[in-house]
C-alpha cells in the first residue's frame, strides 16, 4: 500500500513516528494509502531545516523571488488535470471542481507574483530638517499554515504564496486526510527553483499543530478549520508570541426578497448550497426567503431541483457533487438530519437513504431540504458541512437582515434582490464579513482580503490581498540625518516637527 510521509530539505522523506492515519477513496470506502503522523522532533527538525534555508532565501531580491512563483505556475497549470485527479481520488470532489479550486488557488500565486510592487515602502524626502523618513517591509522569518481537507490545493496556496514571495520559509501542516497533493505542490515548488528548505511539509495530528504552535521558531500561523479549533489555535499562537490568522466555521444565509429573479435564486441556491456536496466554508446553508409568498414560489421551483440532484462518483463528469471525505463525516451529517427532524422542522427531501450502484460502498449521500427552520434549532446554529439546506421564512426584510447579523457565525452572506436601495442597505448593515449581492457565493478576487466576523474568524489580519503581505512581513521605520556640517548641541527633549 502507498505510503505518505513528509516532504522536508527539498525532498520527500519517510515517516519516523510509526505512527499512521487511513486515506480513503471516498468513492469506495476503501483505505488506499497510508500518511505518517510527524512526532514532536520530526517537526522540529523540519522548522530547524527551514530556520537554516530562510536567511538565503530573504536575501534573495523580490523579483527573482517572484521568478520562481511564475514558474510554479507554469509548472502547476500544466499538471492542472492530473492534480485535479489526485484531489478527487482523495477528497471526492468531481474534477471540474477540483480543477476549480485549483485554479483560485493559483490566482494567489500570481498575485503574490506582483510582490516587487507589494513590498515597496514609503518614503518621505526632507520631513524635517535634513532628515529623511522611510519605512521597509521585511520577512517574519518561519511561518506556518496548518490547512483544511475541504481545499487541500487552494488553501496551502493562499497561505505559502504571499508568505515565501515576502522572503519566509513555510511549514505547511496540511490535512491528514487527503495529503497527496500539498506533497505534489512542494514539489512543484522545488522543481520551480525554489530553494531545498525553505518550503517543508509535515503530516500529522494534534502532536505536530502543536509543536509548531509552540515552537518560538515559527514566528507566524495561519490556520483554516473548524472555529473550536480555530479558536484554540489563535489563543495557543498568541500565548507563544506568535502571530496568527485563524479562521473558522460558517452558517452562510441567502436573502432572498420578493422581487428577486426566482429562476436566478434558485440556480445559486442549488450550486452554493450542494456544490461540492456541502463541504465548503462558502456553501450557503440557509435561505432566508422575505414574505409567505416568497417561501412557498421559492419552494415550488426548489424542491424538484433538490430532488433531481445528480450525485455521482468524483470522476463522472455529469455528477452535480461526489461523496463525503469519510464515512465518519457522513454519519455525522446524517446525525444532524435526524435531529432536526427531531426539533420540529420539516424534511421535504430526505437524501439519507441515497445509494449509488456499484459504489454502495461509498460515502454519498443525496440532498436535504428543510423548511420551517427556526433559530433555536441545532440544524440552523451549528454548521452541518454536507448537502443540507434549511430554509428560514423571516416575516419582513428587518428579520432577513437580523438573521445572519445574530448568528455566532459570520463569513459569508447574500441578497437576492433587484431593488438597488435593499441591496446597499443590506451590504452596510449586515454584520458578516464578505457579502455577495445578486452573487451567492462572495470569495473575493486574489487582490481582496478573505476573512469571516465573529466566530468566523480570529485575528486582525485576513487571507490573501494586501492583508497578506501586513501579516507575513513586519515594518521597520527609519528616520535619518545626515551631518550638514552645522552643530546643533545635544538634544535633551523627544524630537518634533516644531
Amino acid at each position: 500500500m502507498r505510503e505518505i510521509g513528509h516532504f522536508v530539505g527539498g525532498k520527500e522523506v519517510k515517516g519516523g513516528s510509526g505512527r499512521f492515519g487511513d486515506v480513503f477513496d471516498p468513492n469506495t470506502g476503501e483505505v488506499q494509502a497510508k500518511v505518517a503522523y510527524a512526532k514532536h522532533s520530526e517537526v522540529e527538525h523540519a522548522i530547524a531545516v527551514a530556520e537554516a534555508a530562510q536567511p538565503a532565501w530573504a536575501a534573495t531580491n523580490p523579483q527573482r523571488r517572484a521568478r520562481v512563483l511564475f514558474k510554479f505556475l507554469d509548472l502547476a497549470q500544466k499538471e492542472i488535470d492530473s492534480l485535479a485527479r489526485l484531489l478527487s481520488s482523495e477528497h471526492g470532489k468531481t474534477l471540474t471542481d477540483a480543477k476549480g479550486s485549483i485554479q483560485r488557488g493559483l490566482e494567489v500565486v500570481e498575485f503574490a507574483c506582483g510582490i516587487p510592487h507589494l513590498l515597496k515602502g514609503e518614503y518621505t524626502d526632507g520631513a524635517g530638517p535634513s532628515i529623511d523618513l522611510f519605512s521597509l517591509r521585511q520577512p517574519l522569518g518561519v511561518v506556518a499554515g496548518i490547512t483544511p481537507f475541504n481545499f487541500p490545493a487552494m488553501i496551502p496556496m493562499w497561505k505559502f504564496a504571499p508568505a515565501l514571495a515576502c522572503g519566509n520559509a513555510f511549514i505547511l501542516k496540511p490535512s491528514e486526510r487527503d495529503p497527496s497533493v500539498p506533497m505534489r505542490l512542494a514539489q512543484l515548488l522545488v522543481d520551480a527553483g525554489l530553494p531545498a528548505g525553505v518550503l517543508n511539509v509535515v503530516n500529522g495530528d494534534k502532536e505536530a499543530v502543536d509543536t509548531i504552535l509552540t515552537d518560538p521558531r515559527v514566528k507566524a500561523v495561519g490556520f483554516v478549520g473548524s472555529s473550536a479549533i480555530a479558536e484554540y489555535v489563535y489563543t495557543t499562537a498568541c500565548a507563544n508570541n506568535k502571530r496568527a490568522q485563524c479562521f473558522g466555521g460558517a452558517k452562510n444565509h441567502m436573502v432572498i426578497m420578493p422581487d428577486a429573479d426566482m429562476d436566478q435564486a434558485v440556480d445559486a441556491l442549488i450550486g452554493a448550497g450542494y456544490g461540492s456536496a456541502g463541504e465548503r466554508c462558502m456553501a450557503i446553508s440557509v435561505a432566508v426567503p422575505v414574505g409567505q409568498k416568497t417561501a412557498d414560489r421559492l419552494l415550488q421551483k426548489l424542491v424538484p431541483r433538490v430532488e433531481n440532484l445528480r450525485i455521482g462518483p468524483s470522476t463522472d463528469a455529469q455528477a452535480d457533487y461526489g461523496p463525503l471525505i469519510t464515512r465518519a463525516h457522513l454519519d455525522k451529517v446524517k446525525n444532524y438530519v435526524d435531529l432536526g427532524v427531531k426539533q420540529g422542522a420539516k424534511l421535504l427531501v430526505d437524501g439519507r437513504g441515497f445509494k449509488l450502484q456499484g459504489y454502495e460502498n461509498g460515502n454519498f449521500m443525496g440532498g436535504c431540504l428543510f423548511d420551517h427552520v427556526t433559530p433555536d434549532m441545532r440544524i440552523y446554529k451549528d454548521e452541518i458541512f454536507g448537502p443540507v439546506l434549511s430554509v428560514v421564512r423571516a416575516k419582513d426584510y428587518e428579520e432577513a437582515v437580523r438573521l445572519p447579523s445574530e448568528h455566532d457565525y459570520g463569513n459569508g452572506v447574500a441578497i437576492f434582490t433587484r431593488d438597488g436601495d435593499a441591496a446597499r442597505d443590506f451590504v452596510s448593515r449586515v454584520e458578516v464579513g464578505m457579502v455577495g449581492v445578486n452573487f451567492a457565493i462572495p470569495v473575493p478576487l486574489a487582490y481582496y482580503t478573505f476573512g469571516g466576523w465573529k466566530r468566523s474568524g480570529f485575528g486582525d489580519l485576513n487571507q490573501h490581498g494586501p492583508d497578506a503581505v501586513r501579516f507575513y512581513t513586519k515594518t521597520k521605520t527609519v528616520t535619518a540625518r545626515w551631518p550638514s556640517g552645522v552643530k546643533e548641541g545635544a538634544e535633551f527633549v523627544i524630537p518634533t516637527m516644531k
